[in-house]
């Protein structure tokens, strides 16, 4: 379910990969002309795209809004705020100072829009499933892999039995040995990539608790799984949006680590300090 308070412009393009073409002309005119929308009334926004008013209402309730009004006041909340330096383009021109600055703004951009889609419910949800779990597994192809080793790092200091692998036939052999008693995460920008879909019918077919996390509602990972949680980004002229979309990964990634080690209270900080002695001796 996803955060009703999010930024209108990031539902969008949540949404967008599953829209009908029609649906995807409004959303191209709302995404070019925010500005524009908050000053049109339904029937004007209609009559400039050669389609019905009950489109457009029916667009609105697509997205999440109860209608054309609150997308509006949505809308409105974004467009005001002060952060139009931060979709700057980067050119040719740029020192490495300003690109520098652009990619940090760019990043914290993807955090801002990723923590107004945050649905508290679903955090619960995970970090009561990972809690509960006797084993928690995190998949990853291509750059979410790297997003997988790095929750596997971090949660290999929880106590909690914790795996994670980056070859697509180890993973499915590990997906297939999970059961009902554990968790798989599985970690895709897009949703469709068919490697964690293959993966999650397997775990699915064992009863596994299933907790995916993405960029885009309605993709074929978000419907599957248990629990979605959601990291969104913007493509610019130098960066993938799936590139963009990682620090948002790991930052939610973060927050369910942290979560968890706060419920595991006294228990969690014994286990990192196992970890920490550990590997004190690999210190110079």
């Amino acid at each position: 379910m996803l955060n009703t308070q999010e930024n209108c412009l990031v539902r969008i393009r949540s949404f967008y990969p599953k829209f009908s073409d029609k649906e995807r002309k409004i959303a191209d005119y709302i995404l070019k002309n925010p500005k524009k929308i908050i000053h049109s009334t339904i029937n004007q926004v209609a009559e400039d795209l050669n389609i019905a008013d009950s489109t457009v209402f029916r667009f609105c309730k697509r997205i999440g809004f109860n209608g054309y009004q609150s997308l509006k006041i949505a809308l409105a909340s974004e467009v005001v705020e002060p952060i139009q330096d931060i979709h700057e383009r980067i050119g040719s021109e740029d020192t490495e100072r300003t690109v520098t600055e652009k990619i940090f703004r760019s990043n914290m951009k993807t955090l801002e829009d990723t923590i107004k889609m945050v649905d508290e419910s679903a955090i619960k949800k995970a970090v009561s499933a990972i809690l509960g779990a006797r084993r928690v597994e995190f998949f990853g192809s291509g750059g979410s892999a790297i997003v997988s080793f790095d929750a596997y790092h971090k949660f290999i200091r929880t106590g909690i039995t914790a795996f994670a692998h980056q070859d697509s036939h180890m993973q499915l052999m590990s997906a297939s040995q999970l059961t009902e008693d554990d968790v798989a995460i599985l970690i895709s920008h897009t949703g469709t990539t068919k490697d964690m879909i293959d993966i999650l019918e397997v775990v699915r077919e064992n009863g596994v608790k299933t907790i995916g996390l993405t960029s885009f509602a309605k993709s074929p990972l978000s419907r599957g799984v248990d629990v979605v949680l959601y990291a969104v980004s913007e493509e610019t002229d130098y960066r993938s949006e799936a590139l963009s979309s990682r620090i948002a990964q790991l930052s939610m990634i973060d927050a369910l680590y942290v979560n968890v080690m706060v419920a595991k209270k006294e228990e969690g900080k014994k286990a990192l300090q196992k970890v920490r002695k550990a590997i004190a001796a690999k210190r110079i």
